[in-house]
């Protein structure tokens, strides 16, 4: 059988499980067993037994709808590579907008001190820490397994990257997380989806619960984290908050319910959809 017959019965298996995007799925996975990328395939003329046998393996479990990128063991993000499984939550595609939008902000900022709320598998953090190469990243993650995941990725960042990253383990609502940080950047890709959305079974069977759900609204973690953001921003710093589709109302409208920031605005993703919404630490009364 043909790389490209073999390539074409994964991809009618993976159809027929309901997977999203079943061809370019069946030629990732190809592509993860060879050692190639997608577009060196056609290079490759046939399969080992071993090869084949592995790649029945990863297409029988991608059609019981693990995630690819639990099969492959990592996910490339932005400037990065970072290896996720479970117990972490996966980094996403529209979520590099966030880490380019920061990578904006700080292009103008000497020395930059960033804040990545709720990091999970650090992928937003490290990102920014390797492509703002004089920036000092904090991270703070609260659930145990997603700090295992974080770890070992900063593990795995090149010097002097990985020496610029401090990992917190505490809760982004807690006043006392933080304590003593002033950063110039806050960002997070906090848990936001309201209970009871209909997810696609990657995210329902395998994200963590703890890193999706937002409660009944999708706003008790952003809600109460929005006062250490404002404690930890310096005057004139920059914040953006990741968001579901349904909320970006209800972000704006805890943001500027302090009276602690300005320039409060919606930025959306490349299919128009409202992603996160950005803002600016409001000047300090004289």
């Amino acid at each position: 059988m043909s790389l490209r017959e073999i390539r074409r019965q994964a991809t009618d298996v993976l159809a027929v499980a309901g997977v999203d995007t079943p061809d370019v799925d069946a030629a990732l996975l190809l592509a993860h067993v060879v050692g190639r990328t997608v577009g060196e395939l056609v290079m490759v003329d046939d399969l080992t037994d071993d090869q084949l046998s592995r790649f029945h393996e990863f297409v029988r479990r991608r059609a019981t709808r693990e995630p690819l990128q639990h099969i492959v063991g990592r996910v490339q993000f932005g400037s990065i590579e970072v290896e996720v499984g479970p117990g972490v939550f996966t980094p996403r595609m529209e979520t590099e907008l966030l880490w380019s939008w920061g990578c904006d902000v700080l292009a103008a900022v000497p020395d930059p001190v960033v804040v990545d709320l709720c990091s999970g598998s650090g992928a937003l953090a490290l990102a920014l820490a390797t492509s703002v190469s004089s920036s000092l990243v904090h991270a703070v993650e609260i659930d145990p397994d997603a700090l295992t995941w974080l770890r070992r990725n900063l593990s795995h960042l090149p010097r002097p990257a990985r020496d610029r990253v401090v990992v917190h383990s505490g809760d982004v609502r807690d006043p006392r997380v933080l304590a003593g940080v002033s950063a110039d950047l806050v960002v997070a890709n906090p848990p936001y989806i309201p209970i009871g959305a209909d997810l696609p079974a990657e995210v329902a069977e395998h994200d963590p619960v703890l890193a999706l759900f937002g409660g009944d609204d999708g706003m008790s973690v952003i809600t109460p984290m929005i006062e250490t953001i404002a404690r930890v921003l310096v005057p004139g710093g920059a914040v953006a908050i990741e968001h579901d589709d349904t909320t970006g109302d209800l972000v704006m409208a805890a943001l500027d319910a302090g009276g602690d920031f300005e320039g409060i605005s919606q930025m959306s993703d490349l299919v128009g959809r409202p992603r996160f919404v950005s803002a600016r630490r409001a000047k300090m009364n004289p």
